[in-house]
């Protein structure tokens, strides 16, 4: 696995690499690939309306930028993609982030603020439900995203990770994660975090998939989302 160089990492990583790899997902592969075209498919076409009213909002709160937003991502074994979103930030924004470090609210690689002046009011909204993802779902018909798995991280985010935490690339990130339905996601540490997504991959199967789904729109209407 490019990502991870399996003769160098230490032994506590090693250890539970080994354990993640003991047995064998391809079964519950087949049928998770099966169901992620099946829903992404309805999912989409039942949201439509939908999808083309936040466009005309975006548009109409900033006719100047695109309604759409796409940004690099690193998904299973290291390997970087395109992740398609509502845009919900104004433009430009990625190239102040590092001038709001210093405001981060979560530990570790992940960048997240309560109120981020980058956040325009439409996003704002979007994101307190979680609707600016719902162009993730054609990530997910691409087959560079699945419907439940760890988040997936920025390539700056992952240079900055430990070969433990290396191992949430394991698997295909997901739109929702067991993170995802935490009551409280944005105060979760990031080592608990990460020991969230190790549980899920190591104990995946396609009931445990289908319950993460279940409780995602519960999590979105409690509007915890930044």
């Amino acid at each position: 696995m490019p990502y991870l160089e399996h003769e160098k990492v230490d032994e506590k990583t090693r250890a539970r690499l080994e354990t993640l790899l003991e047995k064998s997902y391809f079964p519950y592969w087949k049928k998770k690939r099966a169901f992620d075209l099946f829903f992404a498919t309805l999912i989409l076409l039942f949201f439509l309306p939908l999808m083309l009213l936040i466009t005309l909002v975006i548009w109409l709160e900033d006719p100047k930028a695109s309604p759409f937003y796409k940004q690099i991502r690193v998904g299973r074994h290291g390997k970087e993609f395109y992740m398609y979103k509502f845009r919900t930030m104004k433009p430009g924004s990625d190239k102040i982030r590092d001038a709001l470090k210093e405001q981060n609210e979560m530990d570790g690689p992940v960048f997240k603020m309560k109120d981020d002046p980058r956040i325009t009011r439409v996003g704002k909204f979007l994101r307190k439900v979680s609707l600016d993802e719902l162009m993730q779902f054609f990530n997910v018909l691409a087959g560079d995203m699945t419907l439940v798995g760890p988040r997936p991280p920025l390539p700056g985010e992952v240079e900055a990770y430990t070969d433990y935490q290396r191992l949430r690339l394991l698997v295909t990130p997901g739109i929702t994660c067991t993170w995802q339905i935490h009551k409280n996601r944005n105060d979760v540490p990031f080592e608990e975090w990460v020991e969230m997504d190790l549980e899920y991959i190591q104990n995946r199967s396609f009931f445990g998939d289908i319950l993460i789904m279940l409780k995602t729109p519960i999590a979105m209407l409690s509007f915890t989302g930044r």
